[in-house]
């Protein structure tokens, strides 16, 4: 998580006053350091209301600077174009990452960071249990080349990638 922050919050100061899009953002815990950061905008999209409600209570105080929109981000309206698009802890478990990869694409004018598990013997087996053995919820896993492919597909010039022990952080630029 502290790695996701970082980067994340590193490829925002590129940007003067971004305007930024946070993918199944959930609770907003990235968002408040971006927001602190100096985004003009943020926008949290995800499915769950929980999530978004705590995310309600932590960044209450940027006032009309946030946005949170519970729905499906292929299908949602989500209105202008943003400087920055985040997918932290989300292609985890999406089944077709290319439609959401070209969806941040099309709203997205200049970089993407986004996070990506891949398999280990020491954490793949158990999160294979945990997720879909016991609740039924399937879990996706990546490799360097497929990630940069479904980054350039969707119209990313450059993709740097960071590997970790359990995944990849992605950054793609226009």
């Amino acid at each position: 998580m502290f790695n996701r922050r970082e980067l994340a919050l590193a490829v925002a100061r590129e940007f003067d006053a971004p305007a930024v899009l946070d993918v199944g953002g959930g609770s907003g815990r990235i968002g408040e350091p971006i927001l602190d950061a100096g985004a003009s905008r943020y926008v949290d999209i995800d499915l769950s209301d929980t999530m978004l409600d705590l995310a309600r209570e932590r960044l209450d105080r940027f006032g009309d600077k946030v946005e949170l929109i519970q729905g499906d981000f292929l299908t949602a309206d989500l209105g202008a174009s943003f400087d920055l698009a985040l997918a932290l802890g989300y292609f985890d478990y999406i089944e077709d990452a290319g439609a959401h990869i070209r969806r941040i694409g099309e709203l997205c004018s200049g970089a993407a960071v986004a996070s990506f598990p891949r398999w280990t013997w020491t954490k793949g087996p158990i999160r294979k249990l945990r997720y879909e053995v016991i609740n039924n919820c399937p879990i996706y896993d990546y490799t360097g080349d497929g990630i940069s492919a479904l980054f350039k597909n969707a119209g990313f010039t450059r993709v740097e990638l960071h590997p970790g022990k359990s995944g990849f952080l992605a950054v793609a630029r226009k």
